[in-house]
């Protein structure tokens, strides 16, 4: 297995950073003691530090018949053995993916067999949501959230206010969406929409529409953080797709900047590769 690990950075963090100290943003770690989820004033947990979610890329040669590249979340399957191990015997685990309306299960198909051409991802777009996954870092205040992420295609931030206010109008939908977050008790509810159709759902040609609606759901217990997301596209999609929950626990290992992403340095990793995706 040939490994291309994504380097854990962010270049927004950087520049955010002082503006969001001068807004009163905690750019720190924010610890739990004993086991304790840390709250702001307003008494909803504080979700701030890095957080390390298991993302990177993964190739292996030769492709394999219902296989793909792997973009990010490409760490092993609950039980699966170390790495060397070797394969325990039986069908692999079975991978994460929406459900599409039957008129649409052979464009996917095309899109699947021709992945290392026509990913958005693998030519520098933007992943998308859900498929960016889980953020990296959090940075909280009262009344606002910060996602920063580090994908294989760059860096990227989602501000997220929290303050009750609805989604903007008059806005060009864009690779992210817009997202508003509200409090379940203590469960952070984010709802994106207005996306653009330039991106994907998973590593496998799993395309959306402009209507694309995306549910994440973050929730702390002490230094691990839960992520659900939940995907409605009824244009496309059979039934709204749940995605399997994914964690990730507090780290010290600060972001960084990340290099660029230039499509002409992808290409040489892009060649008919493959990782099964369990995701």
């Amino acid at each position: 297995m040939k490994r291309f690990p994504i380097t854990r950075g962010s270049i927004v963090a950087w520049t955010l950073a002082p503006c969001l100290f001068a807004a009163g943003l905690p750019v720190g770690l924010a610890q739990s003691s004993a086991g304790e989820v840390p709250r702001l004033a307003d008494g909803h947990p504080d979700l701030s530090g890095t957080w390390d979610n298991g993302s990177g890329i993964e190739f292996v040669r030769p492709r394999q018949e219902g296989a793909s590249i792997c973009i990010s979340g490409c760490g092993p399957a609950a039980g699966a053995p170390p790495a060397g191990a070797p394969r325990r015997a039986g069908p692999p685990p079975v991978p994460d993916r929406p459900k599409y309306r039957e008129e649409f299960q052979a464009r996917v198909a095309a899109l699947d067999a021709s992945q290392v051409r026509d990913d958005p991802v693998l030519r520098c777009f933007p992943p998308g949501v859900p498929r960016i996954g889980p953020p990296d870092k959090i940075v909280q205040r009262v009344g606002e959230v910060a996602f920063l992420y580090d994908d294989v295609s760059g860096n990227f931030f989602r501000v997220v206010p929290t303050d009750g206010r609805a989604h903007a109008e008059n806005v060009e939908p864009g690779f992210l969406g817009h997202a508003v977050g509200r409090w379940e008790e203590d469960t952070l509810v984010v709802e994106a929409i207005n996306f653009n159709g330039d991106t994907w759902l998973t590593d496998d040609g799993s395309f959306h529409t402009e209507n694309l609606r995306v549910v994440e759901r973050l929730s702390r217990d002490a230094d691990t953080l839960t992520w659900h997301a939940t995907v409605y596209d009824p244009d496309v999609l059979a039934e709204p797709w749940a995605l399997r929950p994914r964690t990730a626990v507090l780290t010290d290992v600060e972001v960084a900047e990340a290099p660029p992403c230039i499509e002409r340095d992808i290409d040489h990793m892009v060649d008919d590769s493959s990782h099964d995706n369990p995701r």
